[in-house]
């Protein structure tokens, strides 16, 4: 079964997952988002992911549709360029791309909405090519 996400890009993000950011990548948005608020459980729980990483890797890679368009790219597309709405290009979403670039990722709120989804629009994508 090919790979959908990247160990590498995982511990990466691990850097900057007291902000919730491997948690997102990973598919696990709920804990995301609880990571973000409370700086990885007081740095606790982000420390505690460092060993859990390799499991979240291989849980991701059975959960989501591997295809043309790749959920490393999607997600780095998303964390560095967001607010331009290029992940959305990538998924040949021309007019979200657009409304992204115009309004900054809908002013911050279509950037979090695009945290909590990203996996599965790739996996959409995935499907229906």
């Amino acid at each position: 079964m090919p790979s959908t996400h990247n160990l590498a890009i995982g511990y990466l993000l691990w850097i900057f997952g007291f902000m919730g950011a491997h948690r997102f990548y990973y598919g696990r948005p709920i804990s995301g988002t609880i990571w973000f608020f409370t700086l990885g459980l007081l740095f606790v729980g982000w420390l505690v992911d460092l060993f859990l990483i390799p499991s979240l890797d291989r849980a991701a890679d059975l959960r989501h549709v591997s295809g043309p368009a790749n959920h490393t790219v999607a997600w780095m597309l998303l964390t560095f360029l967001g607010i331009f709405g290029v992940h959305r290009f990538y998924l040949g979403k021309w007019f979200t791309g657009l409304l992204w670039l115009l309004t900054g990722g809908l002013f911050l709120l279509g950037w979090l909405y695009d945290l909590w989804t990203l996996n599965a629009q790739v996996d959409a994508r995935n499907r229906h090519v």
